[in-house]
């Protein structure tokens, strides 16, 4: 039996830039529940550590104080791939007794369990990345799981991890599943597959739906009149949805989010803010995102075809005719912003401007469709820091550090745009 389950992270991490610049891959939301959140669900029973790229390790350790990030427990060891989605079926695919054992989906590394001299070669290599070469001497046995390879898949995947995660997190509540306030003027469709936690509050008028997929609604949440929800959809702790607002199905909206206008599946991740009317479709926004009144996406493009997006420099076909926006911690965009089919926007920027802007903006970027230059490292921390302490949360001396980092780390983004660093 293995005495402990590790989270790693694999070379191919850069297929979800520019999301996991300021975390790990499993902190990442599909559903209901981030990456990680599921492991821990389906192996409650034992203790967990989190395997990252090094200049994340300070940020992580700071950020879960009671979790060993970059060490492993004992002498038996589950090392899981961040970016597999860990279902009730997964424990079901592999052994946690026998022989080490490295479990595999083609070419992508989904699981390995390791012990012994294997494992202690593993503990003095923990701040390298893994790949299927670590692991040549196990004997090799295919299995199928779901795996996030690029960030379009978090959104494909979102509806069916919603309906998974309610199912997980609600099937063993006996009493009521609605806690929160409900007003009169409200209305609930099948109601059964409803969740409202302790603290919301549902104003008159709101049209939860819940008759296509459940609804999941956190603590301290507030609906505000006329907004309608349809499931599966899942609203965070302390998030606030806007009057008249739109929620489609298979959208997660993270804690700590003001939501309004039109949204349809799509994730934002947690502290980011979509006040106001614009549509929101197949997108993925990363913490502390605010999005300009009337900010609009396309999702679709006008000949239907596949959507091609540009990932870490190269262009990919996503193989799918609905991909939107995916747009990196802290960046903001101005008022009446238009972002094309596809696009993609990296950590720290502000876009603004009368047509769309280019496809791909670098990381700590400053413009849009006319001209793009790059936004003061300084500057970018003293917003960050501002906008932070609205919610009661500092920035750190490491999280300043980690700016810094990664600032260096997106240089290469904007000389090739010709940008100045």
């Amino acid at each position: 039996m293995v005495d402990s389950i590790c989270l790693f992270e694999g070379l191919y991490y850069t297929r979800l830039l520019p999301l996991v610049y300021f975390r790990p891959v499993y902190d990442l939301r599909c559903g209901i529940l981030t990456l990680r959140e599921k492991a821990l669900l389906q192996f409650p029973d034992f203790p967990i550590s989190l395997h990252c790229r090094g200049y994340l390790t300070d940020s992580l350790a700071q950020n879960n104080p009671s979790i060993k990030v970059n060490q492993i427990h004992g002498k038996s060891c589950l090392l899981i791939n961040g970016r597999v989605i860990v279902d009730e079926n997964f424990r079901n695919k592999i052994s946690l007794d026998g022989n080490d054992t490295l479990y595999v989906k083609g070419d992508t590394i989904i699981a390995a369990k390791v012990s012994g001299s294997k494992l202690d070669a593993i503990k003095h290599q923990l701040n390298d990345l893994f790949s299927l070469s670590d692991f040549n001497d196990l004997v090799k046995q295919e299995i199928d799981a779901d795996i996030i390879n690029y960030p379009w898949d978090l959104i494909g995947n979102n509806g069916k991890q919603l309906i998974s995660d309610f199912n997980n997190l609600t099937k063993n509540i006996n009493g009521k599943k609605i806690k929160g306030k409900i007003y009169d003027g409200a209305f609930l469709l099948n109601e059964k597959n409803i969740f409202i936690d302790e603290g919301t509050k549902v104003k008159p008028g709101v049209v939860l739906d819940a008759e296509e997929g459940p609804i999941y609604i956190g603590k301290n949440a507030t609906i505000y009149p006329n907004a309608t929800i349809e499931g599966p959809a899942y609203i965070g702790d302390e998030s606030k949805i806007k009057i008249g607002a739109k929620i489609y199905e298979d959208t997660s909206i993270g804690p700590v989010c003001k939501v309004g206008g039109e949204v349809e599946a799509s994730i934002i991740h947690s502290y980011s803010n979509k006040q106001h009317d614009g549509f929101l479709g197949h997108s993925y926004l990363g913490m502390w995102v605010n999005l300009g009144a009337d900010t609009n996406n396309s999702d679709l493009k006008n000949n239907y075809g596949s959507v091609k997006v540009i990932i870490n420099g190269e262009q990919i076909d996503s193989g799918s005719m609905f991909v939107g926006l995916t747009i990196g911690d802290h960046s903001k965009s101005a008022i009446n912003t238009m972002f094309n089919t596809g696009t993609v926007v990296g950590v720290s920027s502000n876009i603004y401007g009368g047509s769309f802007p280019s496809k791909y903006i670098p990381s700590f970027s400053w413009g849009g469709s006319e001209a793009l230059t790059s936004y003061d490292l300084g500057r970018s921390i003293e917003v960050a820091k501002r906008v932070m302490g609205r919610r009661n949360i500092e920035l750190t001396d490491i999280d300043e550090k980690l700016f810094r980092k990664i600032f260096d780390l997106t240089k290469e983004e904007r000389r090739k745009r010709g940008m100045p660093n």
